[in-house]
C-alpha cells in the first residue's frame, strides 16, 4: 500500500526530508518498494519516512544518497532532522556543544551523553518517553559524532563514583558501559576522572553541570533540571563554576587511577556471578 500524505516542507526538518525523499525518488522513476529493495529495507519504511511518520537514520540516509545519486543531500540533512528530535529546551545546548572547542562536564548521577553506549542510552530514554526511544536514541548517537570529527573538541569528564554504581539497564548493560569508558583511557582528546566517595562533601553536590569553551565565542555554563535546562554566558557564573570544576578535577582520581576503579567496579559489581547450581549469568 503506497503511503500518500501531503507535507509542508517548511513545517519541520523531518517534513522537509520526507518531501525531498519523495521528490527525488519520483524523479528517479522508482516506487517506494523499488527504492526499498535497492537500499535493503521495506518499501513501507520508505513510505513512513516520506510522510514524516518515522525518523530516518544516518545509515538509511547514506544508502538513499548512493541509490539516488544525490551528492550527499540526505547525509547532510539527517543531522538537522535528528537534532530536531531532541527536547526543544535541549536543542540550543546540543547546537553549542557541537561547536565547542573544549567541553568540561561534571556528572553526579549518569554517564555523560557523549560517552553513553546505545543500550545504556536506550534504558535511560525509555523511562519517560517509551514511545519515542528510537528517535531519541538516534539523536543521542548523532551527538556523539562530534568526537569522531577530524578536529574534535577536547572533552574532560569528571564522574562521581555514584555513576559507576547506579545500575542502568541491568548488569550486562552496565558492564558494557563501563568497558566503553575504559576505551577512552588512551584517547588523545577525551579524559575521564572519577570523584571517589572518600572525597566527602564537594562543590558538585548541587548537581551536574557542563562548561563549554569556544575558539572565538564567550564561554557557556549549562545545567539541566528535571524538565528543562539553563544555559548562560554570565562571566561571574562562568568564573565561579570554572573554579568549582578545577576543585573537582583536583579532588578526583587521575585518569589512570580512575580507569582502575572503573575496571574494579565493572568486575566486582557487574561481572558474571554464578547461579546456585553453578551456572553463570550473562
Amino acid at each position: 500500500m503506497v503511503n500518500i500524505r501531503n507535507l509542508d516542507p517548511s513545517a519541520s526538518p523531518l517534513d522537509y526530508y520526507g518531501s525531498e525523499l519523495r521528490r527525488l525518488r519520483e524523479d528517479a522513476g522508482l516506487k517506494q518498494g523499488q527504492l526499498g529493495d535497492i537500499i535493503f529495507c521495506a518499501g513501507s519504511l520508505v513510505g513512513q519516512i516520506e510522510t514524516a511518520r518515522k525518523v530516518p537514520t544516518r545509515e538509511f540516509s547514506e544508502r538513499v544518497d548512493a541509490a539516488l545519486v544525490t551528492g550527499g543531500v540526505f547525509s547532510r540533512l539527517v543531522g538537522l532532522v535528528l537534532r530536531s528530535q531532541l527536547p526543544s529546551w535541549f536543542q540550543a545546548y546540543a547546537e553549542m556543544e557541537a561547536k565547542a572547542a573544549y567541553i568540561s562536564s561534571f556528572q553526579a548521577q549518569l554517564v555523560y551523553g557523549l560517552l553513553q553506549t546505545e543500550e545504556y542510552a536506550r534504558a535511560l530514554l525509555g523511562v519517560d518517553r517509551p514511545g519515542q526511544v528510537d528517535e531519541l536514541l538516534a539523536a543521542r548517537m548523532e551527538r556523539q559524532r562530534i568526537l569522531k570529527r577530524d578536529n574534535p573538541p577536547a572533552l574532560w569528564v569528571v564522574l562521581a563514583e555514584a555513576v559507576l554504581h547506579q545500575e542502568v539497564g541491568g548488569r550486562p548493560v552496565m558492564r558494557d558501559q563501563l568497558a566503553h569508558l575504559l576505551t577512552f583511557l588512551d584517547h588523545p582528546w577525551v579524559k575521564i576522572q572519577v570523584l571517589p566517595f572518600s572525597i566527602g562533601q564537594h562543590t558538585g553536590m548541587m548537581g551536574s553541570f557542563n562548561l563549554l569553551r569556544f575558539d572565538s565565542d564567550p564561554d557557556l555554563f549549562y545545567e539541566e533540571g528535571y524538565a528543562d535546562g539553563h544555559m548562560t554566558a554570565n562571566p561571574s557564573v562562568i568564573r565561579e563554576r570554572s573554579v568549582g570544576y578545577a576543585r573537582l578535577q583536583a579532588g578526583a582520581l587521575s585518569p589512570e587511577d580512575s580507569a582502575q576503579l572503573i575496571a574494579r567496579v565493572m568486575e566486582e559489581r557487574y561481572g558474571d556471578k554464578p547461579e546456585p547450581d553453578g551456572r553463570g549469568v550473562a
